[in-house]
């Protein structure tokens, strides 16, 4: 029996409805099941064998998920950057929509439900990598992986980080799809009694992680830190708007610390990105309010601000503050988010938007891994702090470098007062849940409104505070120093999987250009049609 191509109409519903479904497995909604639901509708969706349509098919399915996703766009800025974000991800999806068709065309994958079952996640995990990297050094915000930060699969993580997680999300989902399309076949019971052994097999597939052991134990002692997440008295004017209000709600907040510990009983403070918009360094004032705080508290402070070189530009930096010392180490964000930190071919941009002005000095990027060194005398040594900034969180390089070069414990301060009430800060905490069970490491999400978070190296949240709130939270971090197969494979699983889809493709596209000379040579009816499942 073979399986007809479904109507365009339809196609497009199945996409519309994937694309919604996938955007419910991720914060706030958090429904992690509907992912594999959405990759099964899209997996559906994309049967009809004409790659310009399956492509079109892709967009609609992009456009259902990231429209929604990343609404919290629209609030930070206006409804052409949300638009342009969207559609440009989006295009992303019909690309592998295409893709998918041509290497469908292979007929080892076209014959055999299993193989498809691992090919199609292989391509979407390639092409989650593709927009991680480019354009303006990509976007990597809604990856299937950070969808799961609740679901059996995210034990996973330590094993191959984010791709493996995604590439296991997109392989149960095909197994759904694969599933549907055999007991729907009611005139073969034989297929029918095939869905239930696929459903069957999908349900391994998914907590087979859970024996992946996740250790949470100390290595080489702990580390005692409090954080603080200021707030602003004002939602949606952001820390940049409130300069003086936000560096003083975090004096403050750091001597509340003093209402649960003595001074002297942290290792060290920890703020957010923007704590202090105003440079410590340069700001004699500010410098001050720092240093008091850091005296009253009895502990260093992670200060997260802005530094303006002489050259121009404008870095986004944590100072570690030491109490009548000043400055005694250094981080500069790598990564700047391009049209948030900073604005490429800002005059063409313009055309379509005049928000671009609303970043008057464009964010340069900093150089080296992001770890500083913090002197702990309770410990007699230096503890490595593996340190990036917002975004940073999202992006598999940046967190894997800075374990490998030392980093003990993750730190993840974050500026979210721009956004409101909306999912971005919960969709950033769940990045950060992946990240300890990807490294190993205990992690702390501090942002200047919440949400923050501290998290243990097996993803479980210990405390949260939440949204426009002041709030202190002390924890104790256990210090470790092994390295998962994740963080020690690094780069080689992305370069892996982008050299496996390259020649698929490339298998695909030999297979399509024989298809055709086939069929001018041969009679029109003695064409099948496009099998998707075997006999």
């Amino acid at each position: 029996m073979r399986n007809p191509e479904p109507r365009r109409s339809t196609t497009l519903f199945l996409a519309a409805a994937g694309g919604v479904a996938t955007m419910l497995a991720f914060p706030d909604t958090g429904w992690w099941p509907t992912a594999f639901v959405g990759v099964a509708l899209l997996y559906l969706a994309l049967r009809r064998d004409g790659a310009w349509w399956n492509a079109l098919v892709g967009l609609v399915y992009g456009l259902a998920f990231f429209l929604p996703h990343i609404w919290w766009s629209y609030v930070a800025t206006a409804a052409v950057p949300w638009l342009a974000l969207s559609i440009t991800e989006s295009v992303f999806v019909a690309g592998f929509a295409a893709a998918w068709t041509w290497v469908r065309r292979v007929p080892a994958v076209r014959e055999h439900a299993w193989l498809q079952v691992l090919v199609l996640p292989l391509l979407w995990v390639a092409v989650e990598q593709w927009r991680s990297i480019w354009p303006f050094g990509g976007f990597p915000w809604g990856k299937l992986a950070f969808s799961q930060e609740d679901s059996p699969l995210l034990h996973a993580a330590w094993l191959g980080g984010a791709p493996l997680v995604s590439f296991l999300v997109a392989a149960v989902g095909v197994l759904l799809g694969v599933a549907l399309l055999a007991l729907g076949a009611q005139a073969v019971p034989r297929r029918a009694g095939a869905g239930v052994v696929v459903v069957a097999v999908a349900g391994v597939l998914l907590v087979v992680p859970l024996a992946i052991p996740l250790a949470t134990d100390a290595q080489d002692g702990t580390l005692r830190t409090g954080a603080v997440q200021g707030n602003v008295d004002e939602p949606g004017l952001g820390s940049f708007a409130n300069r003086g209000e936000v560096l003083q709600n975090h004096v403050d907040g750091t001597k509340a610390l003093l209402e649960q510990v003595d001074p002297g009983d942290l290792d060290v403070v920890l703020w957010p990105e923007n704590g202090s918009d105003l440079d410590p360094q340069t700001n004699p004032d500010v410098a001050a309010d720092i240093d008091d705080a850091a005296r009253t508290v009895g502990a260093p402070i992670l200060v997260g601000a802005q530094e303006f070189p002489e050259s121009g530009g404008r870095y986004n930096v944590l100072l570690l503050w030491e109490p009548g010392v000043g400055v005694t180490d250094r981080y500069a964000k790598q990564h700047p988010a391009a049209f948030g930190e900073y604005i490429p071919i800002r005059g063409f941009v313009r055309l379509f938007s005049d928000q671009v002005d609303r970043i008057t000095t464009d964010m340069i990027p900093g150089r080296g891994a992001g770890v500083m060194d913090l002197d702990v005398p309770r410990l007699g040594r230096t503890v490595p702090l593996a340190t990036l900034i917002c975004f940073e969180v999202a992006y598999d390089g940046l967190i894997q470098d800075a374990v490998r070069d030392g980093g003990e414990v993750l730190v993840i301060p974050t500026n979210n007062a721009s956004f409101g009430f909306t999912a971005e800060s919960t969709q950033q905490l769940a990045m950060s849940r992946l990240r300890a069970v990807e490294t190993g490491r205990a992690t702390v999400q501090i942002s200047t409104v919440g949400v923050s978070g501290v998290i243990a190296p097996d993803g479980t949240v210990l405390q949260s505070t939440d949204l426009f709130t002041a709030a202190q939270m002390v924890s104790e971090l256990p210090l470790r120093t092994s390295l998962t197969p994740a963080v020690v494979a690094g780069r080689w699983v992305e370069r892996g999987v982008w050299a496996l889809s390259v020649l698929l493709l490339a298998g695909g596209v030999v297979a399509g250009v024989r298809g055709r000379r086939r069929a001018r040579t041969a009679a029109p009816d003695a064409q099948p049609a496009p099998e998707l499942l075997p006999h």
